[in-house]
């Protein structure tokens, strides 16, 4: 049994009633902050209901430590991709990184996602950098559509060129917002265009109304649950560290604020993600 208090980690929540799943997580980064496994992370997730995730690549070597650790936990898939700040900060290394995600996204069911892709103008302010973030972002949907995987978008500061540059692109099968940051208008035109929005835990402080209001006018079948662990905790536990089995926050917040019975609430954010990355996996 895991001892959260002696690792100065959040207890867990109250156990969701109907099993749900956490759609963006990076289980190797609560490993290094947290030292939980990637094992007590998906042991501690599962007893509060959360029985499936999905792993997100930033860089070649995390998306290969994603890929193995989904070929064998089948409550994982992966999303393998350079992420945009990785492209900005390591252009002399972007052509042999860029070629480790292409093999890695051809490797089985098990990867779901070209995945976290996208512009961050935020951590990259340069213009120079910003151009070369957008050429990977294309190349990462172009890859995307080659092979009928999902697309996860990190859109950071950058929404208007997050649009130009999927407008300018082929079009992939799938779409996800990852960690939703815009407001009502964004959401609509999301919705529009058929894309998930996935919220994470920072949509439930009182500050982000237009998180809640973009919430509010998501399509039910369009929304998503994450936690961009060890990033973005919900409240009660904001300012610690985040994991999968916080979820549960998160999931009852979307339930209160969508008008939504708690039971659901998991079902809809589990068929969801089940839809917006290709089918079931896991024991959800």
């Amino acid at each position: 049994m895991v001892d959260l208090a002696a690792l100065g980690l959040p207890g867990l929540p109250e156990p969701l009633p109907v099993p749900t799943i956490d759609s963006h997580t990076h289980l190797d980064s609560v490993a290094e902050r947290t030292g939980l496994s990637a094992e007590e992370s998906l042991e501690l997730a599962a007893r509060v209901g959360v029985t499936a995730v999905v792993q997100a690549g930033d860089t070649a070597a995390d998306s290969a430590w994603g890929e193995a650790l989904a070929r064998t936990h089948p409550a994982v898939v992966a999303g393998v991709a350079l992420h945009p700040n990785e492209v900005a900060r390591h252009p002399e290394r972007y052509e042999a990184d860029f070629d480790v995600i292409a093999q890695l996204a051809v490797q089985g069911e098990h990867v779901r996602a070209v995945g976290e892709t996208g512009l961050d103008y935020y951590r990259t302010p340069d213009p120079a950098a910003q151009a070369r973030q957008r050429e990977a972002f294309a190349r990462h949907i172009r890859l995307a559509c080659e092979l009928g995987l999902t697309l996860m978008i990190h859109d950071r500061d950058a929404h208007a060129d997050v649009l130009a540059v999927l407008d300018d692109s082929p079009a992939p099968a799938r779409v996800v917002m990852h960690a939703f940051s815009g407001d009502e208008v964004l959401a609509e035109e999301c919705a529009r265009r058929g894309y998930w929005l996935s919220f994470p835990g920072v949509t439930t402080y009182n500050a982000n109304q237009h998180l809640q209001r973009a919430l509010a006018v998501a399509p039910a079948d369009r929304v998503l649950v994450e936690t961009d662990a060890p990033y973005l905790t919900p409240v009660p536990c904001r300012g610690r560290a985040n994991g999968p089995y916080l979820v549960p926050y998160t999931v009852r917040f979307i339930a209160r604020l969508r008008g939504w019975d708690v039971g659901e609430a998991c079902e809809r954010l589990r068929e969801n993600a089940f839809a917006a990355y290709g089918g079931p996996w896991g024991a959800a």
